[in-house]
């Protein structure tokens, strides 16, 4: 069994914060705890904008504080996200995350799993698992 405290992580490695001071991440599972997924808490700022476009992972996300928005770039369509709403990226969605006025705090999936150390590359994605 796993137990782990989301303030504790947050004084370790698994602490991580975006390049541009967009968001930061607790990463509470990751692969290597050998579960096939990882699981985080992730905080959007306010009044951010970020790029992201998962090629090579499925990410499901839970919101349960703040509000924000997700608009998906092949079509524009604008999807509102506030706490008690979740959301799929089954099909590697290219998308702009915004954190709203108050951003919002989010719990994330991502399978496969992160290692923990992940940063988004030029074209919003994350590197393979097996890079």
């Amino acid at each position: 069994m796993i137990v782990r405290n989301l303030d504790e992580c947050r004084k370790t490695d698994r602490f991580v914060e975006a390049e541009n001071g967009n968001w930061d991440s607790t990463r509470l599972m990751l692969a290597e705890d050998n579960c096939g997924f990882s699981f985080n808490i992730t905080r959007i700022h306010p009044g951010t904008e970020t790029h992201i476009h998962y090629k090579n992972h499925i990410e499901a996300v839970f919101c349960y504080e703040g509000e924000g928005e997700v608009e998906t770039i092949a079509d524009g369509k604008i999807h509102t996200i506030k706490a008690g709403d979740m959301y799929l990226l089954d099909q590697h969605d290219e998308h702009w995350l915004r954190g709203k006025e108050k951003g919002m705090t989010v719990a994330c999936v991502f399978s496969p799993a992160l290692t923990g150390r992940e940063v988004h590359r030029e074209d919003g994605s994350y590197a393979p698992a097996d890079d």
